[in-house]
């Protein structure tokens, strides 16, 4: 179970496909904008993960963020992220970023659980001819 203020953090160290000019998100060797996503929601769904039944898992609907201080390559940056509201199959976090001199993004995430077999097969059969 999961209670609110309960939070997670996870560390990467960045790399070069993390990179703007990698991702096509800009010109620089800087950490990406949705490199930094990624690790948010990474912290998110492993957070959620923690309260969920077998079979089931959560997907992102919703990412607000402001990208506030460029990283360079090979910085450590730690994403946290922190429940702040639960209600059924929905999950809203407050997501923060940093590197080790300080906040580098921050915003808010929702999520929501789904049957992930379920889930799997109505994307699977989005497109199939009737």
């Amino acid at each position: 179970m999961l209670n609110i203020g309960d939070y997670l953090e996870i560390k990467e160290k960045v790399d070069e496909n993390m990179l703007a000019v990698t991702m096509g998100s800009g010109e620089l060797e800087v950490l990406a904008t949705p490199a930094v996503v990624v690790l948010m929601e990474n912290a998110a769904s492993n957070l959620a993960k923690k309260c969920l039944d077998e079979g089931f898992t959560t997907v992102g609907t919703m990412m607000n963020i402001e990208h506030i201080s460029p990283t360079p390559l090979c910085a450590e940056v730690r994403a946290k992220a922190v429940l702040t509201d639960t209600n059924g199959r929905v999950f809203k976090f407050n997501v923060e970023a940093y590197d080790n001199k300080g906040l580098i993004a921050e915003g808010n995430h929702t999520r929501v659980s789904v049957n992930a077999d379920r889930f799997q097969k109505k994307a699977d059969e989005k497109f199939n001819e009737v």
